[in-house]
């Protein structure tokens, strides 16, 4: 089964700006999202982090969402694919919404071509 599988929400491509704290750590390391979902994103780096890893993340969107994760894939040189484990109900509807304006845009677009 591959991860696109057992998603049960789909993940949308948009770079939202992500600020990763890890514990122990001496700084956050600032990127953005290669994809986004309601329930975790996956975020392109050099360094990834092994599968386990605790997150504290921050998302920007209108306001700062604050969330905490678990590294669910690791892709060497590639990135990390993050599983959202808990946020704000606030948060969470603000991701929710923001997603949702996303995907209807997305479907406003004509077709290419």
């Amino acid at each position: 089964m591959t991860d696109r599988d057992r998603r049960q929400v789909p993940r949308l491509k948009v770079h939202v700006p992500i600020e990763i704290q890890v514990e122990g750590a001496s700084g956050p390391i600032r990127g953005a999202t290669a994809d986004l979902s309601a329930t975790g994103c996956y975020v392109e780096t050099m360094f990834a982090f092994p599968v386990g890893t605790a997150l504290d993340l921050k998302l920007q969107l209108e306001n700062t969402l604050l969330v905490t994760a678990t590294v669910v894939t690791s892709d060497p040189q590639v990135g990390n694919g993050i599983q959202f484990d808990s946020m704000l109900p606030e948060d969470l509807e603000e991701l929710q919404n923001y997603l949702k304006a996303l995907e209807q845009s997305e479907e406003s677009k004509p077709p290419d071509g």
